[in-house]
């Protein structure tokens, strides 16, 4: 099996992750009575690894699985596309998981900035809004979120898990996108092809 194979079969699983991840920052300590009381953070609500790491993701993934009719042909002594081998299919799903996966980095990016929204000596607040970040890196000030208990590793671990799932899509798909761009420049199969068949990823 390919290398691009492999990459390409990982989109799915890293987009149930990114699912699994959001859904989790929705029960902090297993609790559902923060989000039945609205009271989490907004960015939670932007559903980042929902859609734009899992939805966005999982839709251009299957369409790069390589359908039945993708074919090539020896000609010449190189390995030709066929004339349906269709790359514009291919780049518009490469740039639409792209674009899942941005929205998921950037929406995790700017979670982990503002912090999470919780009890704190002012009553239901951000605490961590001014902080651009630091606090992730100061653990003494963590105790400003009175409730819910351990809020901040909680949003601080998930918001990091989506941030890495995002990155990771996005670079899957870039590597796609360069792919589909030599494959247009050559004229010729870029990706792999066993037994006169082509895959685009």
């Amino acid at each position: 099996m390919c290398l691009e194979q492999c990459a390409r079969a990982s989109l799915f699983p890293l987009a149930a992750l990114s699912i699994l991840a959001n859904l989790l920052l929705y029960f902090p300590n297993g609790e559902t009575r923060y989000a039945s009381g609205n009271q989490l953070t907004n960015f939670v609500w932007f559903f980042g690894g929902i859609i734009g790491g899992g939805l966005l993701v999982i839709a251009p993934a299957w369409m790069l699985r390589g359908p039945e009719g993708r074919c090539c042909s020896a000609r010449e002594g190189h390995v030709a596309c066929a004339e349906g081998c269709p790359m514009l299919s291919s780049l518009v799903a490469t740039l639409f998981g792209m674009t899942g996966s941005l929205y998921c980095l950037l929406v995790s990016a700017l979670a982990l900035t503002e912090g999470p929204y919780c009890i704190s000596a002012t009553g239901w607040d951000y605490p961590f809004a001014n902080s651009s970040g630091s606090y992730l890196f100061n653990t003494t000030r963590w105790s400003s979120c009175k409730e819910p208990a351990r809020i901040v590793v909680w949003n601080a671990s998930l918001f990091s898990i989506l941030l890495g799932l995002g990155a990771t899509e996005f670079i899957i798909f870039f590597f796609q996108l360069l792919n589909t761009f030599l494959l247009g420049l050559c004229g010729t199969c870029a990706g792999c092809c066993r037994q006169q068949r082509y895959y685009d990823f």
